[in-house]
Formats: C-alpha cells, structure tokens, sequence
C-alpha cells in the first residue's frame, strides 16, 4: 500500500524520528525534478503552516517535529504550532497562519467540524488544506487526507483482544477456545472523526464471538456513544474503568478491555491496580500509538498489546503532499471513496498499521529506530 517514493523517504529514517524527505524520490528532488524546491518564481522561500493538536500525547510532539523537520528539509519554511488541546486557539493559530500568507496548510484537527471558517479563508486564499491523521468534515476545502487504515486499525486491535484471550492463534485463525470471558469497551473522543472508524473495525470483528456468546459485555455498554472517552483522556478513561469495577465486577472477573488508545489503557490499568488486579495478572489490554510508557508495560507483560502507526511514515507522506501541491500537482491518492466529510469525498492515502505484543517489540520498534532497548527498558527518553 505505501508508494515507492514513500518507501525512499522510509528508508532514511534517522533513531531520533527525523525524515530523509529529500532523498530518493521523496519530497523536494525525484518526481519534482525542475522544480523550484521550497522557492517560489521570484525566489522567496515558500511556507507550510503546520497545525498540532497538543503536546501532551507523545505522539504528537513527534508528529510535530517529524513534519518540520520533512519539510525544512525540502526546502520550506515552517510555521509550526500546538494548540494545547483548545479549539479557539487551533482557530486562531490557523487564521494566523492564512493571514500571514503561508502557501499550504497541514492540519491535525482537534476537533473535526470546528474548522470551518478557518478552510472557507484558506480556500479563498487558493492555500491547499491537508487534513493530517484526522478528517476535517463538513468543508469543502479540504484537498487531501493522510491517514492510516482506520478501520483496519480497529480490526486489528479486536485481533490482538482475541488473540490475547487466546480465540484465534497468531495467523487469526481460531482456536476452538469457547470462554466465555467478560470484556468492556472503549472508544475514543466522539469529536475524532477516527474514533468511529477504530470502534466499527473493531465492534465488527468481535461481533461474532459476542453473538456466539464466547465474550460477553458484563457491562451491557456497547454503543458508541456509552463507551467513547472524550479527548481520548487517561483520567475519564480511569474514571470509567472505576465505575465499571464498581458496578459489574464485584463479584466476577473482567478478562479482556478493548483499548483504543495507550494512554487509555495505562487509565483502565491504574483502576484496575486500584481494585487489586496484580501486574502479572493483569485482563488482555488492547491500545494504539505505541506510546512508550507503554511499551515499557508492554515489555513487562501488564499491558497485552498496542497498535503501532509509524508517524514517521505520515509524516513523510504529508511532505509529499505538500510538496506536490507547492508544485503544481495532485499527489497521489490510493483510497478516493471511504472519506466522505459530509460534503465530498475527500483523496486519501492510507497507510498500514502494526499489532505489537511483546515479541514485535525489538522487530518492529527497535530494530527499525523507532525506539532504543534503553527507552524500552527505561519507559521514556
């Protein structure tokens, strides 16, 4: 699924998460031989405005860094922003940035329909809009979206519960085990145009063995809208996880917890320590961003699983992007129908994702730069 001048860019990935963006085919030498780089006709340097989220989930901050440092390196300036979370300041960062005149916009959206005033500005402005990782909805101008294969992401994270609980086998294939086990789920924040995508990938894949009566929901909690966590918090995710507890569990087990993102699951663990779960008897927890809090947990069997989306890659495709558009291109698209926004459907490359237990640690993580041992042992830089 990823292209060959992603490949190129992949390959030159540095242990501190930077792109070699300029080399092989990628952003700035390759398919835009001729080209003027980060110039313009007159020779002034063209400017990307890039537009975080926050910076209190790791990912982003590498998400961030890896961007700039992709695009700086195809010749760009940057104008690179954190909006800490907060919706009025994402608005205001991004009016900024197209009032100041930046030539494309890169965005990773707070919240997916809040946007609107912001892309009819830069549409008027002829800035093409790159919605980074999360949909924007409901606004036509947005040009392109760089994603992962959410709903595979689902999948594969009702995969790795499965597989955890020991109902299918390394290939997926099943196993006969017959339970039951009790399972809870969650979801992430309601405002993520993503959060709907992990759940569906998911709640599809389980359905059968839930219908079958091999997992049961103790809880009776399996729409949506009971199980999402707004803001994808690790505290209202504790919180949930506590009334759970609470409510269902004082006299049964719960033997599986559907996670939908690391910092949820560290939530879930900690309520789950609070009741008297041990370590090393721990439910299987899903997540996803191979934070590397925990990956640590990961490693020391508390955590059962994590989906890896290696943002490098993002990142990188996001330059390409750019690059193509600052050069007069449509980059290339390889899904142009599942994200639909409400007012068109919008060009989409989506990347593969990976499940990480224990053993992909070192394969998938360290050996590929992602991570050192040392991080991995220590849980953080």
């Amino acid at each position: 699924m990823i292209s060959k001048k992603l490949s190129a860019i992949a390959a030159g990935l540095t242990l501190s998460l930077t792109l070699a963006a300029c080399s092989g085919g990628g952003a700035g030498s390759g398919s835009n031989e001729g080209s003027n780089g980060g110039a313009t006709g007159d020779g002034e340097q063209k400017t990307v405005g890039v537009a975080m989220p926050t910076q209190t989930s790791e990912r982003w901050i590498a998400d961030g860094d890896a961007v700039k440092k992709g695009l700086e390196e195809a010749g760009y300036k940057v104008e690179l922003q954190f909006a800490g979370d907060d919706i009025p300041k994402q608005q205001q960062q991004i009016d900024q940035m197209v009032a100041q005149g930046v030539d494309a916009l890169i965005i990773a959206s707070i919240d997916g329909t809040a946007l609107s005033t912001q892309l009819d500005a830069a549409g008027a402005a002829n800035i093409p809009v790159i919605a980074y990782d999360r949909l924007i909805n409901g606004n036509e101008n947005v040009d392109f979206y760089v994603t992962f294969d959410n709903y595979s992401v689902g999948v594969q994270q009702a995969t790795a519960l499965l597989r955890g609980l020991g109902l299918v086998d390394a290939d997926g294939k099943e196993t006969g085990e017959k339970g039951p086990f009790n399972i809870e789920l969650f979801a992430g924040s309601p405002d993520d145009n993503n959060a709907t995508f992990f759940f569906n990938g998911a709640v599809d894949t389980l359905k059968p063995f839930i219908d079958a009566g091999t997992l049961k929901v103790a809880s009776g909690q399996t729409e949506f809208g009971q199980v999402a966590i707004q803001r994808w918090s690790q505290d209202e995710a504790q919180k949930r996880m506590d009334n759970l507890l609470a409510s269902t569990y004082q006299s049964e087990k719960v033997h599986g917890v559907l996670s939908p993102f690391d910092g949820i699951s560290r939530g879930i663990i900690t309520a789950l320590r609070g009741v008297g779960y041990a370590d090393n008897a721990m439910p299987v927890i899903t997540g996803q961003d191979a934070e590397i809090a925990s990956v640590k947990l990961i490693n020391d069997g508390i955590q059962s699983s994590t989906i890896f989306k290696d943002t490098r890659k993002l990142a990188a495709q996001s330059v390409l992007a750019a690059t193509d558009y600052l050069n007069g291109k449509e980059p290339e698209a390889n899904d142009t129908k599942t994200y639909d926004n409400g007012v068109k459907v919008v060009p989409s490359f989506l990347l593969e994702s990976d499940i990480v237990f224990k053993d992909d640690i070192k394969p998938l993580l360290i050996d590929s730069g992602y991570f050192t041992q040392e991080q991995v042992d220590k849980g953080g830089n």
